[in-house]
């Protein structure tokens, strides 16, 4: 645990027991500060009691008297509206902020021989895989490396710092709406596409939050820009443009001039005086498709702003075992392969893992997000067949209609069980792909539980296959 410096018999407010909320508690009350915890889901409550934390009704405290409030980045900011704590905190003059912040500010409260690097990781799509690689690569390397933040363990239940070590930080657009201290020594903006629009109010506003992943910055730091996409372009121009620091553009599809990319899989190193090819990624078994091109990219350019050499970085870019969740083969049963994509909760996402299957039986729906699944419109002639549920089943089968053939599940139960029935039915080998598209709270807590879920199903096709004729 890394115990909040800075709160020393101060009154914090906690909204929200999820992990988040539980591991600030803890981290804040080990700093010295007093706290007051709440949570709308009476078993979340319940669970904090249980664990001896203060659960206080915050919808009945008086907010003078917390001197900060801090939420877990689920709870709503700005937009739609703010959330009701958020409203009587700005009422009572009170700092709002998350637990990335605590983090940062408890970095910048110790003495700078003991304060860690940090590598911040953030795009809408490939910043799990690229946070996961990165660390990988560091620890690889021999470095004192801890993985956290929007992954894994949250950033305060990482191991407390010391000189030496290096934390690499998945973080979300909410959670870096809700942090302005933070300094990375390298950080990374992978990609941006629309997403999460309603919690930011527009495109405008989702933009602004990836981009202050790049805040408080200088010289000697590092920053790492996907150029694949427009709104990526313009921010690494600007970025060019107030010098300062180090700018390296990463690019999966087309050459340049300076930068990091990778060309049919063979990934390029043009940072120094000349080009040299770093690893051909094609070889890496955990870095399948084109979208893990520019993952690669983007870790190895880290890699090396964090003090590793360019050999040990390649080496274990060819040595990463992959992602949960993230186009992870989770089993064969006679000769139908399934892959569990449940990380794909939007359609940008599931196109990396569509683009990167020829033929396949996919399972799609869930929660959806804005625009559905038109933009995938060209990857439909690779659906063998499409297996939906949750709430967006009949708009995708809407979507779908004369472009593939569509049986509406419900479940992932009933998916699974139909897409293997179907697939193993061609008597030759087949693929079925869990690659939602949309987020998954509809019917699962999480995308992991989702996975997870998928896992499990397909573990019990194996043990009890059925007759694919039947």
């Amino acid at each position: 645990m890394i115990p909040v410096k800075g709160f020393d018999g101060k009154h914090v407010a906690v909204f929200g027991l999820a992990r988040t909320g539980l591991t600030a508690a803890r981290a804040l009350l080990a700093g010295g500060a007093k706290v007051a915890l709440w949570d709308e889901n009476a078993e979340a409550r319940s669970r904090a009691a249980a664990q001896g934390l203060p659960v206080v009704d915050l919808s009945k405290a008086d907010f003078a008297q917390f001197d900060a409030l801090m939420v877990s980045p689920g709870v709503p900011f700005t937009h739609p509206t703010p959330h009701w704590t958020v409203r009587k905190a700005q009422t009572a003059g009170v700092e709002i902020l998350g637990d990335i912040e605590l983090f940062a500010r408890t970095v910048n409260a110790v003495d700078p021989w003991k304060r860690p690097k940090i590598a911040a990781v953030t795009g809408t799509n490939g910043k799990s895989t690229t946070t996961a690689l990165l660390g990988h690569i560091l620890k690889s390397a021999g470095k004192d490396a801890h993985v956290g933040g929007n992954i894994g363990a949250g950033v305060l239940g990482l191991e407390d710092m010391h000189g030496g070590a290096v934390y690499v930080l998945e973080l979300s657009s909410y959670q870096l709406d809700l942090t302005s201290s933070l300094k990375a020594d390298a950080a990374i903006l992978l990609n941006i596409s629309p997403d999460h629009l309603d919690r930011h109010g527009g495109m405008d506003g989702y933009v602004a939050a990836k981009r202050r992943v790049f805040l408080n910055q200088g010289k000697g730091d590092t920053a790492i820009v996907g150029v694949d996409d427009a709104w990526g372009q313009n921010i690494c121009t600007e970025l060019l443009a107030r010098n300062g620091r180090t700018i390296v553009p990463i690019s999966a599809g087309r050459s340049m001039g300076r930068g990091l990319y990778a060309l049919q899989g063979v990934l390029y190193d043009a940072i120094g005086e000349r080009v040299t090819e770093v690893a051909d990624l094609s070889r890496a078994p955990g870095l399948p498709g084109r979208h893990n091109w520019q993952n690669a990219a983007a870790a190895y350019a880290a890699a090396l702003a964090l003090g590793v050499s360019p050999q040990d970085a390649a080496d274990a870019l060819m040595s990463f075992p992959g992602l949960a969740h993230r186009m992870e083969d989770v089993g064969t049963v006679g000769r139908v392969r399934f892959v569990n994509d449940s990380k794909a909760t939007n359609a940008d996402a599931a196109r990396q893992a569509m683009s990167a299957i020829p033929k396949f039986y996919w399972i799609a729906g869930g929660r959806p997000k804005a625009g559905g699944i038109d933009s995938l419109r060209d990857l439909f002639g690779r659906v063998e067949k499409a297996y939906l549920i949750g709430e967006a089943a009949q708009e995708f089968g809407r979507t779908l209609a004369g472009a593939a053939p569509v049986e509406q599940c419900g479940d992932l139960l009933r998916a699974v069980d139909a897409a293997f029935h179907d697939a193993a039915a061609k008597g030759r080998d087949a693929v079925v792909l869990l690659s939602p598209a949309c987020a998954s709270f509809d019917q699962f807590p999480d995308f992991e539980v989702r996975g997870d879920a998928f896992r499990s199903l397909v573990h019990g096709l194996a043990t009890t296959p059925r007759q694919a004729a039947s």
